[in-house]
């Protein structure tokens, strides 16, 4: 009987892809849980938990992203500002039509990502979010995935 031996990657055998993705009207939880899996490195045989091993993501027209339901009024950030009494909070519309409508597609991703640990902040310092269709990685040659067209589930039109 042999022995299967699990092979584990260093991170010195990692080869870390640029992929461009075009969010302009794709549902944010999926977009933002294939993003999470990019990241991490989880599409990969060779995926190994402790490694980074994901790739760099370029999401650009992330301000167009949807979201279902009425998510836009109903789902709520908070935040606390230090001081006593000090709770914040905002609905998602406003930040999609703030200063920073990126912040909803990047809190998305940040929270499927493991909490609190050195290789979520790096893994996440890989993702590149762009408002608009213009993007400076063009050096990279980042790989264009069309997110559109792996799920029909994928977009909203309204």
């Amino acid at each position: 009987m042999q022995s299967k031996i699990t092979a584990s990657l260093k991170p010195a055998d990692v080869e870390k892809k640029w992929i461009v993705i075009d969010a302009e009207n794709a549902v944010v939880g999926r977009l933002a849980s294939f993003i999470a899996n990019r990241l991490r490195g989880k599409h990969l045989a060779t995926y190994t938990p402790h490694v980074d091993c994901g790739d760099f993501v370029v999401v650009i027209n992330a301000g167009k992203v949807k979201l279902t339901g009425r998510k836009l009024e109903q789902k709520t950030y908070y935040w606390h500002t230090g001081y006593p009494g000090g709770i914040k909070e905002t609905t998602a519309g406003k930040v999609l039509g703030g200063r920073f409508p990126d912040r909803v597609l990047k809190k998305a991703v940040e929270r499927m990502l493991p909490k609190e640990s050195p290789l979520a902040r790096r893994q996440l310092g890989h993702l590149k979010i762009y408002n608009g269709p213009e993007h400076p990685h063009a050096a990279q040659t980042p790989e264009a995935i069309a997110f559109a067209e792996l799920n029909a589930k994928n977009v909203r039109s309204a």
